[in-house]
């Protein structure tokens, strides 16, 4: 028998070998603890840090929205990571569809959420409906307390499934509303490191100020031995970014531009500014622009 009859013979094998016994059901987020880099790139250090951008921009909607002011990010002693935002505070109805609460639902099914046409925001960043389950679901535990309604409510997870249903922890003042999420990354994820960059994170949050102008951002690592608080609040957003890349070098002219363009209720508004650069020597004076990273769009309805 020659070597092409062997392999003929072998892959007619493993053709009737196939069938429906291989075929794979996940359940619930095993999906996502199988295949985590489909949902989050990879489960490197960016992989990591990427778990706080999605909640981070959970609040950021709710900016957006028009109901959040503030974003509280703090790394805590272990590296597990506390983010509260004061905006409408995740609903803890239930959710005719899986006959749960809101709340559960949001943390524990893919695609759940009100980014989807639903009318609960015109604009949203992140993964769109997957983010917060994500999150769940490559984390050894999460706690999530909501306030809204003149109530507090608790739920609590582990690795992706319930680990105390939803209950009430008790009466909020009136007016108080918001989010709190608490998450620790799952080693058995993230094998190459749990540990996460103050550098990064403070980069990323100084971003998203400038970004989103007039939302105030914190951070606190209190794994520092003084845990210091860092504001950032950008009264003029995307002006104050341009400034703030500028900083080390001289303008041209005294100036900036912004180009905003208005399209279907949404805005989207960029600035630029021109500045110089001196070269050694005798080498011409050369001009440069500076363009901006374009972040969230912002509902028309808000000013500009």
């Amino acid at each position: 028998m020659s070597d092409k009859d062997i392999e003929q013979e072998t892959k007619a094998e493993q053709a009737a070998e196939y069938d429906a016994s291989q075929i794979q059901v996940l359940d619930g987020l095993e999906a996502v603890r199988k295949r985590p880099g489909m949902y989050i790139g990879s489960t490197s250090s960016q992989g990591l840090h990427h778990l706080v951008w999605e909640i981070i921009d959970n609040g950021i909607d709710e900016a957006l929205a028009g109901f959040a002011t503030t974003i509280d990010i703090t790394v805590e002693p272990d590296n597990s990571v506390t983010v509260v935002d004061d905006g409408r505070g995740i609903p803890v109805d239930i959710e005719k569809k899986t006959g749960k609460p809101a709340l559960e639902t949001v943390y524990t099914v893919l695609h759940a959420g009100g980014k989807f046409g639903g009318g609960g925001y015109k604009v949203s960043g992140g993964l769109h409906g997957v983010g917060a389950s994500v999150v769940n679901a490559l984390s050894t535990h999460v706690e999530v307390e909501v306030t809204r309604g003149g109530k507090r409510y608790g739920i609590s997870f582990k690795r992706g499934r319930v680990d105390k249903p939803m209950y009430v922890v008790g009466d909020a003042p009136a007016g108080e509303h918001g989010t709190k999420v608490h998450f620790a990354p799952d080693p058995d994820i993230f094998t190459e490191t749990t540990v996460y960059d103050d550098k990064v994170l403070v980069r990323r949050i100084r971003e998203l100020a400038f970004l989103n102008k007039g939302l105030r951002l914190t951070f606190t690592d209190k794994r520092a031995d003084t845990a210091e608080k860092k504001e950032f609040l950008y009264e003029g957003g995307i002006r104050h970014y341009v400034e703030y890349l500028d900083e080390a070098t001289k303008r041209c002219c005294p100036s900036q531009f912004t180009l905003r363009v208005h399209r279907t209720g949404l805005r989207l508004k960029c600035r630029c500014s021109t500045r110089m650069t001196l070269r050694r020597r005798s080498s011409p004076l050369r001009t440069t622009s500076t363009p901006l990273k374009v972040g969230h769009m912002s509902p028309a309805s808000r000013r500009p």
